[in-house]
């Protein structure tokens, strides 16, 4: 139940992700209510412009991760926490509708290519055997420090002035650049080998159909990150008898979880068999949770609402711990060694893509659909996890140099004893 990573570009990387998640969570808070109320924008203003800059993002990221292979992934991960930064805090000097987008798709691309950029670092810092064990930790890493800035957003909440909307975005700008400096303290990471000519500048994960598949696959599976914040709320609003408090706690009982949990769950992951069989069980974990939260629907009574709903989210949270855990080790073993940064901004557009369409779609079959809506998500997750591993048993076929079959590329014994060195 350690959360905290052991010392050296581990414990660096956890820093700067704290930091920056902070940062984040003040920002994810406050964000909202500040263009609305300060800047002026309407809520349709606000979200078209989101769209269009996540849209952005996921596309940026590949090559910016392809740069980072090319460059050195610190660098361009410092370049990028600065960048990030500096775009949080033009919001604060946006007045018009025009000057809001383009910030908005400045910080959105930005963030996706540090996303891109820090898993390349961490790959480039850390050996293939510990590489998911140290994702988790950045995963916990992430969650407790949300929770600190979703407390320090809380208090600009109350306070509702214009100040303190300013000063809780101040305080994710300056997070970004304090993380740059963590960054830098961590040790460089040499650019890729190889001749610079045509080939090795174009970028090899668009031809890579398999990596594609599974990207696309993983991609589904991350359409359960609208639930908590988007889904939820309006379900538990419209649909039961549960009192407004249980979204805050259900956030809560995700938050907790992940944070004690996420690397005890990802300690069970050593390989692609492992990780596959992972993604296929949070696949049911997730059509278990989709079932229970079209039930929360069916009490009368406020409190048994809530303890459905908590049982629902209590199962989700265990779903979402084991797709992390499945996903990093895939994403991380199959990229090949010297493109880990454009594998990995591939990957994860994923997020970005889930950010894009998941509150339409989501809110769409749950709402307008109800209980079949659920149980229709609830099978789209079971498809994907299922589907996940035939499409990591092919694209470990394709892997330069790999046997026939589906043979993972260290047994479980062998990635503990790597571990324990």
């Amino acid at each position: 139940m350690r959360i905290i990573p052991s010392q050296g570009p581990p414990r660096l990387l956890a820093a700067a992700q704290l930091t920056n998640s902070v940062g984040d969570g003040a920002y994810y808070v406050c964000s909202a209510l500040y263009f609305n109320r300060i800047v002026g924008l309407s809520p349709t203003q606000i979200g078209a412009a989101l769209t269009l800059g996540w849209a952005a993002g996921a596309v940026v990221g590949i090559p910016v991760g392809h740069l980072a292979d090319r460059r050195g992934p610190r660098g361009v991960a410092v370049l990028m926490s600065v960048a990030t930064g500096t775009a949080v805090g033009s919001f604060l000097l946006v007045r018009s509708y025009a000057a809001f987008l383009v910030a908005v798709c400045v910080y959105a691309c930005c963030q996706c290519g540090l996303a891109a950029a820090r898993q390349a670092l961490l790959a480039g810092l850390v050996e293939p055997a510990r590489r998911t064990e140290t994702r988790a930790y950045l995963q916990s890493t992430v969650n407790a420090g949300l929770a600190l800035g979703a407390a320090l957003g809380g208090i600009a909440l109350h306070l509702d002035t214009e100040s303190s909307y300013r000063v809780a975005l101040a305080t994710d700008a300056v997070a970004f650049v304090l993380a740059a400096a963590v960054l830098l303290r961590l040790p460089s990471v040499p650019s890729a080998a190889g001749p610079r000519g045509r080939e090795e500048r174009r970028l090899t994960v668009l031809r890579d159909r398999p990596y594609a598949l599974v990207s696309a696959l993983n991609m589904v599976m991350l359409l359960y990150m609208p639930l908590l914040s988007v889904v939820l709320p309006l379900w538990i609003m419209q649909r039961t008898a549960a009192p407004g408090w249980t979204v805050s706690a259900l956030m809560v009982l995700n938050t907790v979880t992940v944070v004690l949990f996420q690397v005890r769950m990802a300690g069970r992951v050593t390989n692609l068999e492992s990780a596959s069989r992972a993604v296929r069980c949070s696949g049911i974990v997730m059509f278990l949770a989709c079932v229970g939260f079209a039930l929360s629907s069916a009490p009368t009574s406020a409190w048994a609402a809530a303890a459905v709903l908590a049982v629902a989210a209590g199962v989700q949270v265990l779903g979402e711990m084991l797709l992390g855990s499945g996903s990093w080790e895939i994403a991380f073993t199959l990229a090949p060694e010297d493109k880990q940064g454009q594998y990995q901004g591939f990957h994860g557009a994923g997020t970005a893509v889930a950010r894009l369409i998941g509150p339409l779609l989501l809110t769409a079959l749950t709402l307008a659909w109800g209980i079949a809506g659920w149980l229709l998500l609830g099978a789209l997750f079971l498809a994907a996890g299922a589907a996940t591993g035939h499409a990591v048993r092919w694209a470990a076929r394709t892997r330069p140099g790999a046997a026939p079959g589906t043979a993972p590329l260290a047994s479980a014994p062998q990635a503990r004893l790597i571990r324990k060195h």
